[in-house]
């Protein structure tokens, strides 16, 4: 298989276990200090500046949008890693895990301010911020080790 492609499915599988970790820890954040989970917020955002936020009027809807954006933006960032990670000497865990940390902080404190999309996360509640680390930690931790089982099979066949 393709490195980018395999990244690319990496990335896509490691999106689940990052969403249910998303899901479970936003249930924990106390009522009033919830807010809609960051792939909500973008793409409504988004959807917002294009002048396409009325096309969006059911909630399932919104969140059937949001959860393409959220597991097409784990494929591309996982095809990413793949031309990365073979030139990073670490076990595929910690390359990973940092990995996961540093999309976290490129896209939270980084591309998604510049873009004006969301506030940097030093502006985000502090329960959200960690939530979204502990997620991208797992979204990393899955990656790494989808990659290095995906490559190991490319390799025997």
């Amino acid at each position: 298989m393709n490195k980018y492609l395999a990244g690319a499915f990496a990335g896509t599988l490691a999106t689940i276990p990052m969403s249910l970790t998303m899901i479970t820890l936003h249930r924990l954040i106390p009522k009033k200090e919830r807010r809609a989970l960051p792939p909500k917020q973008i793409i409504m955002e988004i959807a917002e500046d294009i002048g396409a936020k009325d096309l969006l009027d059911e909630e399932i809807e919104k969140d059937t949008v949001s959860l393409v954006n959220h597991f097409a933006y784990g494929a591309a960032t996982g095809a990413i890693y793949a031309a990365v990670a073979e030139n990073v000497n670490f076990p595929p865990l910690v390359k990973g895990i940092g990995y996961g940390l540093a999309v976290w902080t490129v896209s939270y404190l980084g591309l998604l301010p510049l873009a004006g999309i969301l506030p940097p996360a030093t502006e985000h509640p502090a329960s959200q911020n960690a939530l979204m680390i502990s997620a991208h930690v797992v979204w990393g931790a899955a990656l790494g080790a989808g990659l290095e089982v995906l490559s190991r099979e490319g390799m025997e066949k």
